[in-house]
């Protein structure tokens, strides 16, 4: 759940693209280095700028996303500043291959702002999958919110009693739940982006780290269009099969009409095909 693009102003004058997610969190785009043509750069280090046409950049990020060249698409990159649930944190931490560097509660107060789901966010567990909620109506979703409620207001108030007992911010801290907001700054390449993506993006993947994922990526794609529909078409999209699966394709399949339905370059459709014999 994210709220359309804004423009911020940070304080040294630069403006930023953000994006609202839930109540209290967003995803902000600090800095982006590189575009498609860096990615082409990257695979054709002899290429001098302004001899290449779009369409063969398009051609060749395509080739490379197929054929999974991965490091042209780490020569770029993105760095993002966060503000986020500290459950949700723990999930981006998983991604080793970002870099990063979170707000510590030793060092300044943390936020009294807190993650507090309501309405259709508040699910069941789910009956087939131990980790994640299915759709269905709770039977006191009244009584989950308040306590919800009284567990959040609870901490605050022992939060800030004990700083005001003078106790230190490392030690007082422990008492906040994970719901608990945090901020990261976190700068990763762009093949790792894609990774993070196609994970954390994914409906398999929790709901608010869907949020803030599908945030990043609609500020990350137009600055790289041809690299995020290759990735769209042969990663996010694609679907692989088991050699059973395929044996099954290739007795149904006529591959005659290939190219011409479905659009894909003469090139595409003879590796197409290929993969089939």
């Amino acid at each position: 759940m994210s709220n359309t693009e804004t423009i911020t102003i940070d304080e040294s004058g630069e403006p930023h693209e953000k994006i609202q997610v839930h109540e209290h969190g967003f995803v902000k785009l600090l800095d982006v280095m590189g575009n498609d043509e860096e990615v082409e750069n990257a695979a054709r280090i002899s290429y001098g700028e302004g001899t290449r046409k779009t369409s063969q950049t398009r051609n060749l990020i395509r080739y490379l996303m197929r054929h999974k060249h991965t490091s042209p698409f780490e020569m770029c990159e993105v760095k993002f500043h966060l503000k986020l649930p500290i459950f949700v944190m723990r999930q981006l931490v998983r991604h080793r291959t970002a870099n990063l560097n979170e707000y510590s509660g030793r060092y300044s107060v943390m936020s009294d702002d807190f993650y507090f789901p309501k309405g259709k966010e508040l699910k069941p567990q789910s009956t087939s999958n131990k980790q994640g909620r299915e759709d269905g109506e709770l039977r006191n979703p009244g009584e989950i919110q308040f306590e919800i409620f009284r567990i959040f207001d609870g901490a605050k108030n022992a939060y800030h009693n004990l700083l005001d007992w003078d106790l230190s911010r490392e030690l007082a801290r422990i008492v906040l739940p994970v719901a608990n907001y945090t901020e990261v700054i976190w700068k990763i390449d762009l093949h790792n982006f894609f990774h993070f993506y196609r994970l954390r993006g994914d409906d398999h993947a929790q709901d608010e780290i869907q949020h803030f994922a599908d945030a990043m990526w609609q500020l990350v794609e137009p600055h790289f269009p041809i690299c995020c529909e290759a990735f769209t078409d042969y990663v996010l999209e694609a679907k692989t099969f088991s050699k059973k699966e395929m044996a099954i394709i290739k007795d149904n399949l006529n591959g005659s009409w290939v190219m011409s339905k479905y659009g894909l370059s003469e090139r595409e459709s003879r590796e197409f095909l290929d993969k089939l014999k």
